[in-house]
């Protein structure tokens, strides 16, 4: 089964998405995230809610990293549906030992895959 430039395309942004949080890089955040972007969901019973800038600094706050420490990594995407220039995906992920499932609003802007909004839940620990 081949696999649409587009779709090519929207696995490696997620992939640098996962990758920010693996290496906590507020830059790879930057990169993966519209400026406007939001990142929502319950944590630890409460509503969390980000702008790109706080998910970024949030991120690159958690030292030393999952890499660092010598964590598996772990991303599985589990669908990617393209319409026109949006799309949404969704993947899961283990992140500060727990296993996030993300629903990830992506848009193409001047060729350009980025995530708008990411809605996480928690599914357990990992």
């Amino acid at each position: 089964m081949s696999v649409s430039p587009d779709e090519a395309s929207i696995a490696t942004l997620i992939r640098t998405y996962f990758d920010s949080m693996f290496e906590s890089s507020k830059d790879k955040v930057d990169a993966s995230f519209h400026p406007n972007a939001v990142i929502a969901g319950i944590f630890q019973g409460k509503f969390v809610e980000m702008s790109r800038d706080e998910f970024g600094q949030f991120v690159a706050r958690n030292q030393p990293s999952a890499k660092e420490s010598g964590d598996t990594a772990r991303l599985d995407i589990i669908s990617i549906d393209i319409a026109g220039n949006t799309a949404v995906a969704l993947v899961r992920d283990d992140y500060l030992g727990s296993t996030f499932l993300d629903t990830l609003s992506l848009i193409k802007l001047h060729d350009q895959w980025s995530i708008y909004n990411k809605l996480f839940h928690v599914e357990g620990a990992a």
